[in-house]
């Protein structure tokens, strides 16, 4: 048992890495008779316990590490300048989910169990949908615009731009600047062209808003809000329940409320989003982007007006 054991020298508490059963065929060679079952309990009564792995170690490289913090502090001291003065803050993100009649996690009473496919294929699906969420933290209020052709920036920037056309503006009618919480990756990463030329032309341009961007490090999506004020609450209302059509997503999340206070909107985007499409240099010489002082790759500030 010794060098298959391990424990925390805090708590006291052991484990080993055999199985009871391999424990209990071992012991059998020392002519000691004792089954599975036996051993799991004098394993119980030495301390041991059953374990799982535990998600604590943060990813990315050593220089992602050390500017973890350094980010997060940035991002908070940016949402409380916003909030401060009373401009809007929104959190987006984006999932994959299959529409058809196939296994969706959870559980829901019900006296018999729904029937759904045996296996998941993405061939099975009759859409791949694609919820870009956009989640203003202040309000507590969601909208969802679920995709069902490719999530590339030009569709990001699209939800990001009818989000304003139907909540932002009603919302902040004085407002001529926006703060965008994002992750570092995806169709709204920190290195893609395409989102921060989008930006420039939907936002900055066609509404006259100085947008500006703080992305969080690779690894850090979990403290993103919209994962945990709103996708979080949106899974655990259509948990158990098939994805049947888009019309029962879009319903899901419609539905989707807290005693907080939490409400969402839903609205199906239609078009179609070819991979691929980059913005020509020429059109990138036009964007007006500020980096900021501190981590310019995960901050910067969109301009209203292009350059000149």
């Amino acid at each position: 048992m010794l060098p298959a054991t391990a424990g925390d020298p805090i708590t006291g508490l052991k484990w080993t890495r055999k199985t009871t059963l391999k424990i209990s065929e071992e012991l059998r060679k020392l002519d000691i008779q004792v089954s599975a079952r036996t051993v799991a309990r004098l394993l119980e009564c030495l301390k041991y316990r059953l374990r799982v792995n535990h998600k604590k170690l943060s990813g990315g490289t050593a220089c992602t590490r050390g500017q973890r913090n350094q980010q997060f502090q940035c991002i908070e001291a940016m949402r409380q300048s916003f909030a401060q003065r009373g401009l809007p803050v929104i959190s987006v993100d984006t999932k994959k989910e299959l529409i058809g009649c196939l296994r969706n996690a959870g559980a829901v009473w019900a006296k018999i169990a729904t029937p759904t496919n045996d296996h998941d294929f993405r061939s099975d699906a009759s859409h791949i949908a694609s919820p870009y969420g956009v989640f203003d933290p202040l309000a507590n209020r969601g909208h969802v615009f679920v995709g069902i052709s490719h999530d590339t920036p030009a569709f990001a920037t699209d939800c990001v731009s009818r989000w304003w056309n139907t909540d932002g503006r009603a919302h902040y009618p004085k407002a001529d600047k926006l703060l965008i919480l994002a992750d570092s990756g995806g169709s709204n990463g920190s290195r893609c062209r395409a989102w921060k030329h989008g930006l420039m032309t939907k936002l900055c341009m066609s509404h006259g808003l100085q947008v500006t961007v703080c992305h969080y490090p690779s690894g850090a999506s979990k403290w993103n809000p919209i994962e945990h004020r709103l996708f979080s609450q949106i899974s655990r209302n259509w948990a158990g329940e098939p994805l049947l059509t888009l019309e029962t997503m879009l319903n899901f999340i419609r539905t989707t409320k807290t005693e907080t206070g939490l409400r969402v909107r839903a609205t199906l985007m239609k078009g179609n989003y070819p991979k691929g499409l980059k913005p020509t240099p020429a059109e990138m010489t036009k964007l007006s982007i500020q980096p900021h002082e501190v981590l310019p790759d995960w901050n910067y500030t969109i301009a209203a007006s292009p350059k000149m």
